[in-house]
């Protein structure tokens, strides 16, 4: 399993296209509020990505819809969140290296060199019907510890239900161009060097902006 904290992922170079950042809501997509900023940040995409995002809404059958959670992070608050995520591992897992634990770290928080959010790259998102969100096993952001690596998206220990939801939202989101992080069902990206790695692109389409 690829992890962004890999050499490779960082190795990637970024050819950035310049598009802007589109607001979903602009784009017919439901949005939900819990991560919400002052800036309107965690509404945002780039342009190409909310193009595929459409493209995914369309790939859904008849009755579901995406309901997204976080798009656009600031690099600050990217930082804020890896470092907090160090800092609470670290204390929990005493005698690890500062190397390990932002391994361990990059399994649930992008190491913010290499983070797609703050590229406005990535999308954090889960099924919805009727304005209904849905059970996919575990919240959005679990982390690995709290679910008992249910979090992961091939994860076997979570309701049949579930597992169904997840193959539905895997098959539109990648159908329409994005790849999954693993360790995240909720988290998918496209132009950032993450999706470069995984698909053998040259370069990477967007840096942070």
């Amino acid at each position: 399993m690829l992890l962004l904290s890999d050499p490779s992922v960082a190795a990637v170079p970024v050819h950035d296209l310049g598009e802007p950042l589109v607001d979903v809501r602009e784009l017919g997509l439901a949005l939900d509020h819990r991560k919400a900023d002052p800036q309107g940040s965690w509404a945002r995409v780039r342009e190409g990505v909310g193009r595929r995002l459409v493209r995914a809404q369309q790939l859904l059958p008849e009755g579901f819809s995406l309901l997204v959670v976080e798009c656009h992070r600031p690099a600050a608050l990217q930082q804020r969140y890896f470092d907090e995520h160090c800092a609470e591992l670290a204390a929990a897992r005493p005698g690890r290296s500062a190397e390990q634990v932002a391994i361990e770290a990059s399994r649930h928080i992008s190491p913010p060199a290499v983070a797609p959010h703050p590229c406005g790259a990535a999308v954090d998102l889960t099924l919805a019907v009727d304005g209904r969100e849905l059970d996919l096993g575990t919240r959005v952001n679990a982390t690995p510890d709290e679910s008992d690596e249910a979090c992961f998206t091939a994860a076997t220990n979570i309701p049949a239900e579930a597992r169904r939801l997840r193959d539905v939202l895997g098959a539109a989101m990648s159908g329409a161009g994005l790849v999954n992080y693993p360790p995240e069902w909720w988290h998918w990206s496209f132009g950032d060097r993450y999706w470069a790695t995984v698909t053998g692109a040259p370069a990477a389409l967007y840096a942070p902006t």
